[in-house]
């Protein structure tokens, strides 16, 4: 753990997202490959700084952290096969996307929805913000059979956040990408879907998304980082 000082002088990381290419692969998917688990050492922390780092600083590095935590311990749905660790890379930015940025967990063997169409997804949403808290995922969501329970919405209708119907629009059935997505692409009131279900977790979400405190200390381009997993279960041509 990093310990913060006002007297220190704090080094930041500038491999986060786009150099995180070799440490972020699929940990769990591919044992056999040998990935670190934790970030490039970074250069030493000097205690002889006078001047201490202001809060725009101190923020950056603590969500580089977080969002370091948050991508190493979410689970997949399901490991692809081991054939295909070659076609799984970097992040990669979706084009005309807003910033945001997808790693293909699994390729899917289905269509590609249109606008319009009806898609049901399965997802898993972190908080990078809360080091990787997890908000909701629908697999809580079960029916009175004690089936998870997909999340339907209609492509292009404006209701669900930017980055995931941008994630979307790019998958085929079966498939499943986790993606990063900006404050931009995320939510921007408490009324975009998905909502989580639970009261105290939706809650806690919307606060640190939408604190004033730290939207005027100058945290807002970190706030409302998310990353979701997202399976793309079927769709339904409208």
């Amino acid at each position: 753990m990093i310990m913060y000082s006002p007297n220190m002088t704090m080094y930041y990381p500038t491999m986060l997202p786009q150099k995180m290419d070799k440490v972020l692969v699929l940990l769990n998917c591919f044992p056999s490959l040998h990935v670190p688990h934790h970030l490039p050492s970074s250069p030493p922390i000097s205690s002889t700084s006078t001047s201490p780092p202001s809060p725009t600083r101190r923020a950056l590095s603590l969500s580089i952290i977080s969002l370091s935590t948050a991508l190493f311990s979410i689970p997949v749905f399901s490991c692809p096969a081991a054939s295909s660790a070659t076609s799984i890379t970097d992040f990669l930015d979706l084009p005309n996307s807003g910033g945001v940025k997808a790693l293909d967990l699994r390729i899917g063997s289905g269509p590609v929805p249109d606008e319009g169409d009806q898609v049901a997804i399965h997802y898993y949403g972190r908080l990078a913000a809360k080091q990787g808290w997890r908000f909701d995922s629908t697999y809580d969501h079960k029916d009175s059979a004690g089936e998870p329970v997909p999340f339907v919405f209609t492509l292009g209708s404006g209701k669900v956040i930017a980055g995931i119907e941008t994630a979307v629009r790019s998958m085929k059935v079966g498939g499943v990408r986790r993606v990063i997505i900006p404050p931009s692409q995320g939510y921007q009131n408490t009324t975009q879907e998905p909502i989580p279900p639970n009261i105290f977790d939706r809650q806690r979400l919307f606060t640190t998304i939408f604190n004033p405190t730290r939207l005027a200390n100058g945290e807002g381009s970190t706030l409302g980082t998310l990353i979701f997993d997202i399976e793309l279960v079927s769709l339904r041509n409208q």
